[in-house]
């Protein structure tokens, strides 16, 4: 299976010495749009005040303009440490054991903005950039992104495709329609059977479940079987609208 997640806004600084290696991310295919978009996140950088205000970034903030301007030269590490936040927390990749890290870096992919979807594993540097950000000069995001990366998801071996990506990724990539997958959108029980989308315990509930999947590594190819493997370790999870799924937190 393959498992695509969001980003998160937060990361943890450093990293090792070695930097950006465009040419060794997931997804090849990409390299083009991925030195497009690192190419105007770096020319952007260099007016750090129109950096702030294209990023949305408040007064005490300004220093992720310095990250954007080294990105390129930048320590990286292994995107899956890279991100904090409540997703990456529940997740917490850095406890897992070598066997369920390894699952992490054949199975997930974590779509980010400035590169596109890169491996669990992949080095990736500190940056500053989310989906709906305009950068002055260049294309918008969907439009470098969309078509390049369905079309790279779809010259990947065909797996079942678990997508927990926010709906603002989905549109930076949307899964090709040749491939079997679905869409987890993470509910809550209200009274007399109603349900409700969650927020916190949403990003929580996916980090979670990633987790198990990695600590249990079953081999899942429909909706159908990582249904019955969710039942097995105690996820609750039922069809919703057409082509979703709702996980209950």
């Amino acid at each position: 299976m393959l498992v695509l997640l969001p980003p998160s806004e937060t990361k943890r600084s450093g990293g090792g010495s070695a930097s950006l290696d465009v040419d060794a991310l997931a997804l090849p295919g990409l390299r083009r749009e991925r030195h497009l978009v690192l190419d105007a996140l770096a020319s952007l950088s260099a007016d750090p005040a129109a950096a702030a205000r294209a990023l949305g970034l408040g007064v005490t903030q300004h220093h992720e303009v310095a990250r954007n301007a080294i990105v390129r030269s930048a320590p990286t590490m292994a995107a899956i440490d890279r991100y904090t936040g409540v997703l990456y927390d529940a997740l917490d990749a850095a406890s897992l054991d070598a066997s369920a890290r390894r699952w992490l870096g054949s199975n997930v992919l974590i779509h980010t903005a400035p590169l596109g979807p890169v491996g669990a594993l992949d080095r990736i540097p500190a940056y500053r950039l989310g989906a709906g950000v305009s950068l002055p000069g260049s294309p918008s995001l969907r439009r470098v992104w969309a078509d390049a990366v369905t079309e790279a998801l779809a010259a990947l071996p065909s797996r079942f495709v678990l997508d927990m990506r926010s709906e603002a990724y989905v549109a930076l990539g949307p899964v090709p329609a040749s491939s079997p997958s679905v869409y987890v959108r993470v509910v809550s029980a209200g009274p007399e059977g109603t349900v409700r989308s969650l927020n916190h315990f949403n990003k929580h509930a996916k980090g979670a479940l990633v987790r198990a999947l990695a600590q249990s590594r079953p081999r899942i190819g429909s909706v159908r079987a990582f249904a019955r493997w969710a039942d097995s370790v105690g996820v609750t999870v039922r069809n919703g609208s057409s082509g979703e799924l709702e996980l209950f937190a």
